[in-house]
């Protein structure tokens, strides 16, 4: 817009069609926030060429959500090349096939389409959002981007300025410090405690041949996990499918990655950094995702740091005593290892106090489990409000993603809610058992804590 207010002509089609895919996302919140997840009626698409698919098809709208993963992610990084899965996922709507940088980014915007792509520990994502009508030309795109991007010399000298002023600042921001350090101190010598992000000389080493490795090794079918929502039928849906990914590569070259549990016995670190304020993480190892106590794990989780500021380390630390604005924990399961953290920040002089309450909530729960108020609130929370992950075609698409990810199956939406409320005191105490074991926690503060650790 310019200085009055207005668009200028140039700029029409594209404000019109983002204007437009705005506000269809807009309407798809309201149809689906009036849609029982209950009631969703999940397909098994398999294209012809045995390409596999979970759709729920969503008509009233004229918009088409896709999502889908590749194993990998981060944990494939080379020694010495760390952030290279980051940075792959910076480049790869930088250029492709004939389309320099510039062109691709203009083809989606008259599109209206929205592309994303993300790397976690385990695995590297990509999201699509676009008009039913133009369906097919968004697909085209994408296929470029996951088949032939060209990580021209320009657009990764670009981006590799980026991503160094990005980890450059990072070296000054104390809840990124804290968070590598944690990462490092709890997995050391494994691909989990490597920076996902890279450091300042990895990432200035990564050169175009190294992201079109790693490509050529994580995209391949084999690993592939696909979510589509929308203005889609299982008719049209396979056969796009073997369009857009029938020319990757049948298997991944996946690096090993070993099964890891987080360092126990107890571990303490200070990072002395100039900031009036402490911030901490504090974690230890947990359960997987597949063990029968996670859903009560879940629920220790929300009761203990995960429920906002209903939770115990919430009401004790803050609300009780004014040590911190913010305190919370989560569980966090990963492919080779699992870890039940959290975090808090307060004034350098309160930093040991407030460690100190959040342990004794710890043991309070291991020792005695949860207030029957306390269940039953964090049970209804849990279950109300999980019709909110479902009010829009793309978090549908990232719900349907995380069950094929996790292997929970088709009937996971339905029976999600009767898991939770099945869940007792004696569960949620035996869950804490198992994982809340406070002298293996690993506590790192970054900041000039007084009389901490003491």
């Amino acid at each position: 817009m310019n200085a009055l207010g207005s668009t200028p002509s140039h700029s029409l089609p594209k404000f019109i069609h983002l204007l437009a895919l705005s506000m269809l996302v807009l309407v798809s919140a309201l149809t689906f926030s009036n849609r029982s997840a209950h009631a969703m009626d999940i397909e098994v698409v398999k294209s012809p060429g045995g390409i596999e698919a979970w759709l729920v098809r969503e008509t009233s709208v004229p918009l088409v959500a896709m999502r889908f993963f590749f194993d990998g992610g981060s944990s494939q990084d080379p020694d010495g090349k760390e952030g290279l899965a980051n940075f792959l996922s910076v480049m790869l709507d930088e250029g492709a096939g004939d389309l320099d940088a510039q062109t691709f980014q203009r083809r989606l915007e008259e599109l209206a389409v929205r592309l994303s792509f993300s790397d976690g520990r385990d695995t590297f994502t990509v999201s699509m959002q676009t008009l039913s009508k133009n369906l097919d030309p968004a697909t085209d795109l994408l296929k470029l981007a996951l088949t032939k991007p060209t990580f021209g010399e320009k657009a990764v000298t670009r981006m590799r300025s980026y991503l160094l002023t990005r980890l450059a600042a990072a070296q000054k921001n104390p809840n990124q410090i804290v968070a590598k350090t944690w990462s490092a101190t709890a997995f050391p010598g494994h691909p989990y405690g490597r920076p996902s992000g890279g450091t300042l000389e990895s990432v200035a080493a990564i050169t175009s041949a190294d992201l079109e490795a790693y490509r050529k090794r994580v995209f391949a079918r084999d690993t592939l996990k696909i979510a589509v929502v929308g203005d889609i039928d299982a008719k049209t849906l396979g056969p796009l499918l073997d369009k857009l990914f029938g020319d990757l590569a049948a298997t991944a070259d996946l690096n090993p990655v070993p099964e890891i549990a987080p360092v126990t016995g107890g571990v303490n670190k200070v990072v002395t950094f100039p900031v009036p304020q402490s911030v901490a993480i504090f974690g230890m190892g947990s359960i997987s995702r597949t063990d029968r106590d996670f859903i009560p794990a879940f629920v220790m989780n929300h009761i203990l740091g995960g429920g906002g500021f209903s939770s115990k380390l919430m009401q004790e630390v803050r609300e009780k005593r004014g040590l911190a604005y913010s305190v919370y924990s989560y569980l966090q399961p990963f492919d080779r290892s699992s870890i039940f953290a959290g975090g808090v920040a307060t004034k350098n002089d309160k930093i040991g106090e407030s460690l100190t309450i959040i342990r004794e909530q710890f043991q309070q729960m291991a020792d005695n489990g949860p207030d029957p108020a306390d269940l039953k609130a964090a049970i209804q929370y849990l279950t109300g409000s999980y019709a909110l992950r479902f009010d829009t075609n793309s978090k549908v698409a990232q719900q349907l993603l995380g069950i094929l990810q996790d292997e929970l199956g088709l009937d996971y939406i339905k029976e999600r809610n009767d898991l939770i409320r099945a869940v007792t005191a004696e569960d949620v105490k035996r869950a804490a058992d198992r994982i809340i074991k406070t002298d293996d926690l690993i506590v790192t503060v970054v900041g000039n804590p007084v009389g901490w650790p003491g």
